[in-house]
């Protein structure tokens, strides 16, 4: 593993460790980027990712570095290595896939953003860690084998942590915590879709001060 790839690995570890849950953002209106995410500081979770489904997401990216403090921000589903450049220009200071590819790969070894790519296999996993990702993101979570899988992997594959990520539930976060290759969950129940669009910030503070407290 390089010293630069150790190195962003290092900062991947410290954004998972700032709390159980990811907050996994989808962000349709630019409007909504702000007051969602200082909902969610304020609550508790401090790392946020703004996924990259929607026509606003870099935008919203951008919004968020500029007038919300304390909070871990990334870019999630990045799909080309073009996206690591819009990312980092935007302001994320961290980014996601939800798997990877060779040329995924050699873009983040180029990008100063520090990476957290997707693995839903033990192949995947193996084939990662050779690139010097030791931390990982399991994704799909629950379709991919859920809590069980995970943990079969543990003891074959001790040096690798996961977030696990899709389909991971409130109720089921702290299955997946007890898990020892587990160092946090990404959860998108923290932002539901009903709650975003009636701009309803409190209702969103209180779902993050309940993932924070989850262990």
């Amino acid at each position: 593993m390089s010293d630069a790839i150790a190195g962003k690995q290092a900062s991947v570890e410290r954004v998972l460790r700032l709390g159980p849950v990811v907050a996994v953002v989808v962000v349709r209106e630019l409007a909504h980027a702000v007051p969602l995410a200082r909902a969610l500081v304020a609550g508790g979770v401090k790392a946020v990712e703004v996924t990259l489904r929607t026509p606003v997401a870099l935008d919203a990216i951008r919004a968020i570095a500029a007038e919300v403090e304390g909070v871990a921000l990334g870019a999630g589903t990045l799909l080309a290595p073009r996206d690591f450049d819009a990312a980092l220009a935007a302001g994320a200071t961290f980014a996601v896939s939800p798997g990877s590819s060779p040329l995924l790969l050699d873009a983040a070894d180029d990008s100063a953003l520090p990476y957290l790519p997707g693995a839903a296999t033990a192949t995947e996993a193996m084939t990662l860690a050779e690139r010097g990702y030791r931390w990982q993101k399991f994704f799909p979570a629950v379709p991919a084998g859920g809590v069980e899988y995970l943990k079969s992997l543990a003891s074959p594959l001790p040096g690798i942590g996961f977030c696990a990520t899709g389909g991971v539930s409130a109720s089921a976060t702290p299955a997946w915590l007890a898990l020892p290759n587990v160092v946090a969950v990404g959860g998108s129940w923290l932002t539901p879709h009903d709650l975003v669009a009636a701009g309803n910030w409190p209702a969103i503070a209180a779902l993050a001060r309940e993932a924070a407290a989850l262990r």
